[in-house]
């Protein structure tokens, strides 16, 4: 186990739940992490949250150069303590959600490595899926529920499942207990990695667009397709169940049950309802 506790005494330091500040401790899990990214000396590196730097030293080892984002300033100087000996490390205070990556990158690939505060996951992922230049690769560690609704296929889809799997390829690698962090959280943990696509697995004219209906959809979730759709995109219910029909999705159905091609279908279709309708 890391000894995160004695840095942090060392430092006069708690961690704050309020920031989502959970430790991961278990040097085999950091470094199965560490593996799944598959780092060269080539590699470019974004950690998101670093906390004291015990990933961080990891990735600095593995990887070219590390580019360190940590929200909470009281961290700075223990990072910069800890992790004298890695000048392939670069610090950078600040609220990922509020920063460019190209502008802590460069125009070059890199990749993400990160332990993800839970309040944040969703928004952070689309943050960085949605940049001008995305990453290649994020290997994140998540909530166990929230790593399993990335990774859902049809039936079980949600707004973030089609959100990540238009942009990349998840897969759910392994699951922590609480027990491999510090302190402890109240939930179960997983890992989760995202390669990027080279190109989305379904044809979209407009990406904007498409979100737009996939948002709609997923609106009201359990309400019926038609329902949901028509109140969304401020169209008639029944200029909704016809787009719908005409695109082979029964209106009376879920957002759940669609897969990404039904929403590419969906997203054309809509496109000539509601302009029917302006």
């Amino acid at each position: 186990m890391t000894d995160v506790r004695q840095i942090l005494r060392r430092h006069g330091l708690e961690p704050r739940r309020e920031l989502g500040q959970h430790f991961l401790v278990d040097a085999r899990a950091l470094a199965r992490i560490v593996a799944a990214a598959e780092l060269t000396a080539d590699d470019a590196v974004l950690e998101i949250g670093a906390g004291v730097g015990n990933l961080t030293h990891r990735l600095a080892a593995s990887a070219g150069r590390v580019v360190a984002v940590e929200v909470d300033r009281r961290f700075l100087p223990v990072l910069e303590a800890e992790l004298a000996d890695r000048p392939n490390v670069h610090l950078v205070a600040g609220d990922i959600l509020a920063l460019d990556p190209s502008d802590l990158m460069g125009e070059g690939p890199y990749k993400v490595v990160a332990n993800l505060p839970y309040a944040i996951t969703s928004a952070v992922l689309r943050h960085l899926l949605e940049a001008r230049i995305p990453p290649q690769r994020m290997v994140v560690t998540v909530q166990r529920e929230v790593a399993e609704r990335i990774v859902a296929r049809g039936g079980r889809m949600s707004l973030l499942a089609v959100s990540v799997q238009f942009y990349g390829r998840p897969q759910l690698l392994f699951r922590l207990p609480p027990g491999a962090f510090y302190p402890p959280p109240e939930v179960e943990s997983a890992v989760v990695r995202i390669d990027r696509h080279l190109q989305p697995p379904v044809e979209v004219m407009d990406v904007g667009w498409f979100f737009q209906v996939v948002r709609a959809g997923f609106s009201q979730p359990r309400k019926q397709l038609s329902n949901s759709l028509a109140s969304g995109l401020g169209i008639s219910p029944g200029e909704a169940a016809s787009a719908l029909q005409e695109a082979g999705v029964d209106p009376r159905t879920r957002a759940e049950r669609l897969t990404l091609e039904d929403w590419a279908r969906l997203a054309r279709r809509f496109s000539r309802a509601t302009s029917k309708e302006g």
